[in-house]
This record gives C-alpha cells, sequence and structure tokens, in this order.
C-alpha cells in the first residue's frame, strides 16, 4: 500500500478539507470551497433573481475546480514514471504555494481567493482518491457517507468484516472532515484571512509522510 493511500494521511487531508470550506465560508464571503453542489446551486438562484454580479461570485470558484482537476490529471500523466519524484509531491507542492498566497490576499480579494482555494481542493481531490484501496474524496462528504452506509449494510446482512472495516474508514475521513470544519471555523472567526495557513502546514506534514516513507523502502 502507498503511503498517498494510508488511512492517517487521508485523515491529514480530510481535516484540511474541512479547514478550508469553513474558511472559505465564515472568511471568504460564504462561498464553499469544495461543495461545488452548492456553489452551483447559489449561482442558479442568484442568476434567477437577477444578481448577475452575486451569480458570478459563485462561478468563479467552479470553474477554477473544473481547472484544478484537469491540472492535476496533466500532471499525473506527465509525471507519474518519474523515478527523482512522486508527481503526488508536485501537487502537494503546487496546493502549499497556492494556500500560502490565499494567505496574504485582503478581503477585497475575495473571488480570486476562493477561485484559488476550490482550485487547490480540485487538485487534491483528484490526486488522492483511495484509502486502503477504497475509492474516496478527501474534500467533501457525500460520497463517502454513501460508500459508509452502503459497507455497514452489507456488514449486517453478511456480518463480514470487511465490510465493517471499510465502512468504519469511511465514516472515519467524515469524522475527521467535520472536526477539521468545526477546528477551521473557530480559529477562522479569531485569526481571519490567515486560517488558511495552518492547512499550508498540514500539507507540508503530508509531504513529509510520503518523504519518509519512500525513504525507508
Amino acid at each position: 500500500m502507498q503511503t498517498s493511500e494510508s488511512f492517517v494521511l487521508s485523515a491529514l487531508l480530510s481535516f484540511s478539507g474541512g479547514l478550508q470550506d469553513a474558511y472559505t465560508y465564515n472568511v471568504r464571503g460564504r462561498v464553499f470551497a469544495n461543495a461545488q453542489t452548492g456553489n452551483v446551486v447559489l449561482m442558479s438562484q442568484s442568476f434567477m433573481q437577477g444578481e448577475i454580479a452575486r451569480g458570478l461570485h459563485y462561478m468563479g470558484p467552479l470553474a477554477a475546480f473544473a481547472l484544478g482537476i484537469f491540472i492535476a490529471e496533466r500532471i499525473e500523466n506527465r509525471y507519474k514514471d518519474s523515478k527523482a519524484f512522486h508527481w503526488r509531491q508536485i501537487i502537494i507542492l503546487i496546493e502549499m504555494i497556492v494556500l500560502a498566497v490565499v494567505g496574504v490576499m485582503s478581503s477585497k480579494l475575495d473571488i480570486p481567493a476562493n477561485m484559488l482555494v476550490s482550485f487547490a481542493c480540485a487538485m487534491q481531490v483528484q490526486t488522492f482518491r483511495t484509502v486502503r484501496g477504497y475509492g474516496y474524496a478527501s474534500t467533501m462528504c457525500i460520497g463517502n457517507l454513501r460508500s459508509g452506509t452502503e459497507s455497514f449494510s452489507q456488514y449486517l446482512r453478511s456480518k463480514n468484516k470487511d465490510a465493517l472495516f471499510k465502512s468504519l474508514h469511511f465514516f472515519g475521513i467524515i469524522l475527521f472532515f467535520a472536526i477539521g470544519a468545526g477546528f477551521g471555523g473557530v480559529v477562522s472567526s479569531m485569526v481571519g484571512i490567515r486560517t488558511i495557513w495552518i492547512s499550508t502546514v498540514l500539507l507540508l506534514l503530508a509531504a513529509v509522510m510520503m518523504i519518509q516513507k519512500k525513504s525507508s523502502i
């Protein structure tokens, strides 16, 4: 199993994902960095009500999220066979730089700041997609909730411990996302714009974990 699939690393990334969502919602104009479904709803509602500027406020993160997925996929395709470094380390480095920049952007730049956070979130969700072989998302909960509940139902029916083990992984990821969101909401009310730097530190820890694992092989 690769380090990128370990539960510890996945929990760390999920905590960071929850923090980023709380940050953009509480500090950057009530826009979701990760939950693009919410942004689609708010964007469409704004356009229907004739509030074009507000609709564009939500459209920016959507476009940035799509771009993040596209760039991450291109990086994977180009560097997945590299022997010098792992392509996921490139993604983490880009995320760290982007989020560090967001932490120095004033409140007058909320729209581009939200776009940058959404871009970083998209790169992360595209890059880290499995935990112990199970497909998951580190920056949102709906898919994890579906998979976890499905696996738990299978366990109740078959008493298959593998299904229980799988469901606990998904529920654990959701728990860490929720803790990250709560933590981000509380800290952002005290620290403000620079709260996002906590995610930069968490990503640095993730990068160190990957490097240490590679060195020990």
